[in-house]
């Protein structure tokens, strides 16, 4: 059975993620920063659902619960890097080094981190998936999002250089760009935006889910914006 590690799984887009590798009868690791989180974004944990507490800024952390991982189900097939960080509103002279350590150690670092905790056990086996999130702010500077728009930039640069290195080898790696996704934290915080124009978590999760699949295995290195 296909096994799939998911992080920032207690959050809306991680446990629609979650749910819908769920209903396609896989394992899954969700990987969260508070056990009562993860239990109440996608149930308690079962024969086919693990939840596991990491730091992922912290590679030792994130190592230990790829290795119980591996334990439990034997493999990992499948790593989708879901967690990360937004921040907004200081313009790039006024961004102090802790507000961009901040969200380079969310949106990097945490990827780096999974990545090699994961990867070196699809190389010893039969290949795999990893699908990372980046945005669609990435692809421009925005006014007041420089750092943010930055970290979100290398999470594509790293992911075309990850394809590189590991399609020979049977790994696909590919990132999507979300525009706003409607989640209960942005709606609270933009109450009178035109939502229709928002992305709804499982729309998300239905992309990520094809880019997992085996249709998906001509596919790498792209960033496809979801919008």
């Amino acid at each position: 059975m296909t096994t799939i590690l998911i992080t920032g799984a207690a959050g809306a887009l991680g446990s629609a993620v979650a749910r819908a590798f769920d209903d396609a009868g896989t394992n899954t690791v969700l990987i969260g920063r508070e056990t009562a989180r993860l239990e109440s974004a996608c149930g308690p944990a079962s024969a086919r659902r693990m939840l596991a507490v990491a730091d992922l800024r912290d590679a030792a952390s994130v190592a230990a619960a790829a290795n119980a991982a591996v334990q439990r189900f034997g493999r990992i097939d499948v790593l989708c890097n879901i967690a990360g960080g937004f921040a907004m509103g200081t313009p790039v002279h006024a961004t102090t080094d802790a507000q961009w350590d901040e969200l380079f150690d969310f949106n990097v670092r945490s990827l780096r981190n999974t990545v090699a905790a994961v990867v070196p056990g699809m190389l010893d086996g039969l290949g795999g998936k990893v699908v990372n999130i980046a945005s669609g702010s990435a692809r421009q500077g925005m006014a007041n999002m420089g750092a943010y728009c930055a970290s979100k930039d290398v999470v594509i640069r790293l992911t075309e250089s990850m394809s590189a290195e590991l399609r020979g080898h049977g790994i696909n790696v590919n990132c999507v760009l979300p525009g706003t996704i409607d989640t209960p934290d942005n709606r609270a915080a933009m109450p009178n935006a035109d939502r229709s124009k928002w992305v709804p978590p499982e729309a998300l999760a239905d992309v990520i889910l094809y880019l997992c699949s085996p249709a998906a295995r001509a596919i790498h290195g792209a960033a496809i914006p979801c919008t």
